[in-house]
């Protein structure tokens, strides 16, 4: 093994749960690359009609509209308009709940086209 110099060094701080909640202004790219980074712990977070939902998984997709706002939802998953972009999210998290598909979560959790997840504007 080769000791690390100490030229250069840097600290990363102990993560927050202040920066797990999502700012849908940013890219759907960083979004997406925010939820791979945050899971297992401590996970990304938005609110909906002011209920925290915990985001586990998502993808890149094409689509545009106001940031935070649902463009569809289908049993695929949640589609969301970002600030460049759009992400799909497919495994989310309701208080109290256990992770699921996008399609369990909707059978128990409605969310609609024009809702706006996020700090409302």
């Amino acid at each position: 093994p080769t000791p690390q110099p100490t030229e250069g060094v840097t600290y990363a701080h102990k993560l927050n749960r202040e920066e797990s909640v999502i700012d849908w202004h940013a890219s759907a790219d960083e979004i997406e690359r925010r939820l791979r980074a945050f899971d297992p712990f401590p996970g990304c977070t938005t609110m909906l009609r002011d209920v925290t939902i915990k985001l586990w998984r998502a993808r890149c997709v094409p689509g545009h509209g106001p940031a935070g706002q649902v463009l569809a939802v289908s049993d695929e998953g949640v589609q969301v308009a970002c600030g460049k972009g759009a992400v799909l999210l497919t495994e989310l998290q309701k208080p109290g709940g256990k992770r699921l598909q996008a399609r369990e979560f909707l059978r128990g959790f409605a969310i609609a086209p024009g809702d706006r997840l996020g700090a409302a504007e």
